[in-house]
This record gives structure tokens, C-alpha cells and sequence, in this order.
């Protein structure tokens, strides 16, 4: 028997711009049992062109997921091929018209061996927590987070410095082929839970705030509480769209005993 069951939803508001162009999505892969994705990619390049890359992204993960087996493929490389993939699809549809699409992406993939697998471009995030306490998340791939690793600006500095829009790295992007950066986790239990996540969310909360809404409540709960809290502290800033994925891992149900009454024969 499983030691955990997998609940999972996700969030999504358009903010105070006038498009959506952020995507998230969760997936099973038809070829590979016990295997779940969820993905979210924050797309950005002016009108439409935005939400075109953040589409392809979900679109080129379902489809490379869809043919995904582990009996032939392997998730790391699975993860560099769909960032790499979206990126050809992205500059060749960039050409073809008057808009510079390009988009974040962070992709996680749970196995039923109890690993958790994910990959990033830019400054869309993973966190990673055990029960409420937050343990890791991404390090965005932004001039302003540079900074914070050459010493020149700390962490709360960052958090509100004015360039922290600036990315290093895009699907997209003229600046080369997209770095993809990978991590692994094993040993998944029941408590871990993960949030994936566009800036316009994590902007807004600490990692305390986040791993207790997720801890305390269902994945539907959860979101609707973090949207309802971004509107709320976002207010007057021209909030960006805010995007996310919850991915909690939670015990499952005790088994019911097996078992017959036989009724006893009472003496006369």
C-alpha cells in the first residue's frame, strides 16, 4: 500500500493587467503509471505574445509527458527537452511575426519510487516544504539575484529592488540556449508538499505564510486563501497576474478491518 495519496490543484488570477499570460497545469502520463506533472510558466512579451509562450510551454510538456516511459526515458532529461523544445518552437513563431515572446517555466515530476524531480527557467519558483516548515526554493535565474550571489545586495534587498524584473535567462530569449537548472528529492512521505509558482504570487509572502496556508488547508482551500491574501496586499501596485500549483502529499485512509461477526449460539 501507497504511504501517501496525492492531492493537487491549482490557483490563478489575472492581477490588475489586462491579459492573463500565465499557464499552469497538472498532468498524468498515459505510458507511465504512478507518475504525476504539474508546471507553471509566466509568459511575457507584450500583447498575446506573452501568453503564446506560456501556452507552448504547457502544450510541449504534455506532449513530450505523454510519451514519456521510464522503461526508456529518463525525467531529467525529459524536463531539459521540454524547455528546449518550447524554446525552438518560441523564436520560430517570433519570427514570423511583430512580437518577442518569450516565458519562465518550472516543472516538478513525483515518481512512485518517492522521488521528486523539477527544473526551472527564470524566476518562476518551486518551494519545497515538510509539513508547514519551509525547506528550499528555486534560486530565480535574475540580474538582481547575481547580486545577492556576487554579495553586492541581500536577500531583503532583493525582495524590493527595482530591477528584480530583469531575468538572465528565458525560454524565448536572444541571449542563447536556456539554461535549465535540476534538482532531485528523495524519500517522499507523507507531509512534504510543494508550491510552483509565478513571481506575482511569491512576491507577496514569507515562506512561513506559505507553507502554513498549504499545511492547514486542502489544495482548493489553500489557493483561494493565497489569491484572496495577494489582492488583498497587492492593492494599488498594478499586481501582475499571479499563478500557482499545489502539490501536497498526505496519508491515506486506514484500510477497514476484514472481518465477520459470526453470531453466537446461546445455550437453552
Amino acid at each position: 500500500m501507497s504511504q501517501y495519496k496525492i492531492e493537487a490543484g491549482t490557483g490563478q488570477h489575472i492581477g490588475d493587467r489586462q491579459e492573463q499570460q500565465d499557464r499552469a497545469a497538472l498532468f498524468t502520463a498515459p505510458k507511465a503509471p504512478g507518475y504525476m506533472m504539474a508546471v507553471v510558466a509566466d509568459g511575457m512579451g507584450g500583447r498575446s505574445g506573452g501568453a503564446l509562450a506560456a501556452e507552448q510551454v504547457i502544450c510541449t510538456a504534455k506532449q513530450i509527458f505523454d510519451g514519456f516511459s521510464p522503461l526508456t526515458d529518463n525525467v531529467e532529461q525529459m524536463l531539459h527537452n521540454i524547455a528546449h523544445e518550447t524554446h525552438t518552437v518560441i523564436k520560430l513563431s517570433g519570427f514570423s511575426s511583430d512580437k518577442d515572446p518569450h516565458t519562465t517555466m518550472v516543472v516538478l515530476v513525483l515518481s512512485p519510487d518517492g522521488t521528486a524531480t523539477w527544473g526551472h527557467v527564470g524566476d518562476s519558483r518551486l518551494y519545497r516544504f515538510e509539513g508547514p516548515n519551509f525547506v528550499e526554493h528555486t534560486i530565480d535565474h535574475s540580474y538582481v539575484e547575481q547580486l545577492v550571489g556576487e554579495g553586492k545586495l541581500s536577500r531583503a534587498q532583493a525582495k524590493s529592488h527595482n530591477l528584480s524584473n530583469i531575468l538572465l535567462n528565458a525560454l524565448g530569449s536572444s541571449t542563447g540556449t536556456p539554461k535549465v537548472t535540476i534538482k532531485h528529492y528523495t524519500g517522499l512521505k507523507a507531509g512534504d508538499a510543494f508550491l510552483l509558482c509565478s513571481d506575482g504570487l511569491w512576491h507577496y509572502f514569507t515562506e512561513d505564510e506559505l507553507g502554513a496556508a498549504i499545511a492547514m488547508n486542502k489544495p482548493r482551500d489553500a489557493a483561494e486563501m493565497l489569491i484572496n491574501k495577494t489582492r488583498k496586499r497587492s492593492e494599488g501596485h498594478a499586481a501582475d497576474n499571479c499563478t500557482f500549483a499545489i502539490v501536497k502529499l498526505v496519508a491515506p485512509p486506514k484500510e477497514k478491518p476484514n472481518y465477520t461477526v459470526k453470531k453466537m449460539r446461546r445455550a437453552v
